[in-house]
C-alpha cells in the first residue's frame, strides 16, 4: 500500500487533543460558529463542553447546512444480518465468541425469505451485516449472497470484516455501493482490552482498511466509533481526522458517518463513557458545521424521541423495522442478536413521522440500470 492514514495518525496524540478539546473556551466556540467554512481546530472547538451554551444555535446553522447541500429528504435502510458467526472476542458485542450460544448462517433459501420480508416493508437499500468468521462468511460467500440479492434491491451496502483491497474490488464490480467499517476506539493504548483475541485485535490492519476501500473504488465508505468504549469527543476528532484525510486522497468516493452508541447485547460490558442524548445532539451538528458533504446516519439503536426530533438537525439517512440477528424478519427471530434495538416502530410509521415533518423518507437513491 502506497499511502495510509496510519502516517498521519502516529502524529497525533490522544491526551494532548483531549487537552485541548477540554480546554476550549466560549469565546473559541463564539468566533468558529462566525465563519463560513470550518477546519478540523473548529471541528476540535464544537465538540467541546464549552459549546454546550450554543447548541441552539448549532442546530439552527446544522439544519440549514444540510437543507442547502441534502435538500429535506430522509434516505430508509434496513439491516439484513447474514450470520452471528464470529472468531473474535469484543467485550461489546452480542456476537463475540465467547458467548456460547446459538449461531447460524443464513441459507440461500433463508436469504430468499428475508429479502422478501424487507421488500413487503418497502426497502430498497439493504445493509448486508456479518460477524467474522472467515470460514464461514468470507469474500465467496458474500459475492454469492450479492449476486442472489442485486436484481431486488437498487442499493447494497456491506458492513462485514476487513478484507484485502482485492476483495473490496471483487465487492465494487459486484455491485456493492458502500462499505461501513468502525475503528469502534482510536485510543490504541486500551483498543486490546475491548479485542482481546481474533482477527480484530490488529488494530493498525483496521486502522488501514478504509485505506483498502479507497484504493477499490467503492463509491462510498462509512466510519463512525462505538460511542461509550472511550470519551466520545476524543474518539470522535480522531474518526473527523480519518474523514479529513479519506476525502482528502480518495476524492471520487462519497463518505458517511453512523453514531452508534453502545446497546445492551448478551455478555457485553457497561459503558465506560456514557453519552445523553444532547450530547449526540452536539456531535452530529458539530459534524456537519464542520463539514456539509457528510452524509450523517441514525439508526435504531436510538429511542423514539431522540430519532423523531433529529430528523431536520442533520441526519441524511435512518434505518427502520431493524433487527440484529441473522433471520430476524421472518426466518429465525429468536436467534442471537448482535444488541438490542429502541425503535422497534414499524417501517411505515418512521415514513409517516418524517413526511409530517416536512422532509421526504426516500425509499431508493441508486439505481442499477445507471452503473
Amino acid at each position: 500500500m502506497n499511502m495510509s492514514f496510519q502516517s498521519i495518525f502516529e502524529h497525533y496524540d490522544w491526551n494532548t487533543i483531549q487537552s485541548r478539546i477540554y480546554g476550549t473556551t466560549t469565546e473559541q466556540v463564539a468566533h468558529s460558529l462566525a465563519k463560513n467554512k470550518r477546519n478540523l481546530d473548529d471541528f476540535i472547538v464544537l465538540l467541546a463542553p464549552a459549546a454546550q451554551p450554543f447548541l441552539e444555535q448549532m442546530a439552527q446553522i446544522s439544519h440549514s447546512l444540510t437543507k442547502k447541500r441534502f435538500g429535506k429528504t430522509i434516505q430508509m435502510y434496513a439491516p439484513m444480518y447474514l450470520s452471528n458467526e464470529c472468531q473474535n472476542i469484543c467485550t461489546y458485542c452480542g456476537f463475540s465468541f465467547d458467548n456460547k450460544l446459538k449461531r447460524r448462517t443464513l441459507t440461500r433459501d433463508e436469504i430468499t425469505h428475508e429479502t422478501a420480508a424487507l421488500k413487503n416493508m418497502g426497502f430498497d437499500h439493504v445493509l448486508l451485516v456479518t460477524g467474522e468468521a472467515n470460514y464461514t462468511v468470507n469474500i465467496d460467500y458474500f459475492l454469492k449472497a450479492i449476486d442472489q440479492i442485486q436484481h431486488d434491491f437498487s442499493n447494497i451496502s456491506v458492513e462485514v470484516q476487513p478484507l484485502s483491497e482485492s476483495e473490496y474490488k471483487q465487492l465494487h464490480e459486484a455491485g456493492v455501493y458502500s462499505v461501513l467499517v468502525y475503528q469502534e476506539t482510536y485510543h490504541r493504548d486500551v483498543y486490546k482490552q475491548y479485542h482481546p483475541k481474533g482477527k480484530k485485535s490488529n488494530f493498525d490492519f483496521r486502522l488501514e482498511t478504509p485505506d483498502r476501500i479507497g484504493l477499490a473504488g467503492i463509491h462510498k465508505i462509512g466510519l463512525g466509533v462505538l460511542l461509550g468504549l472511550e470519551d466520545w469527543r476524543t474518539d470522535s476528532f480522531f474518526n473527523a481526522l480519518h474523514l479529513d484525510y479519506l476525502q482528502r486522497t480518495y476524492w471520487k468516493s462519497k463518505f458517511s458517518v453512523s453514531f452508534p452508541r453502545l446497546r445492551p447485547a448478551e455478555g457485553i460490558i457497561e459503558p465506560n463513557f456514557i453519552m445523553d442524548d444532547r450530547d449526540l445532539t452536539q456531535l452530529i451538528c458539530a459534524y456537519r458545521l464542520w463539514n456539509e458533504d457528510l452524509e450523517l446516519s441514525i439508526s435504531t439503536r436510538e429511542n423514539e424521541k431522540f430519532r423523531d426530533n433529529i430528523i431536520p438537525i442533520g441526519i441524511t439517512s435512518m434505518s427502520a423495522s431493524s433487527k440484529t440477528n441473522p433471520g430476524g424478519y421472518v426466518v429465525d427471530p429468536q436467534s442471537l442478536e448482535q444488541f438490542e434495538t429502541s425503535d422497534e416502530r414499524p417501517a411505515d410509521v418512521i415514513a409517516a413521522i418524517i413526511s409530517n415533518k416536512g422532509y421526504e423518507p426516500v425509499w431508493k437513491d441508486w439505481d442499477n440500470s445507471y452503473r
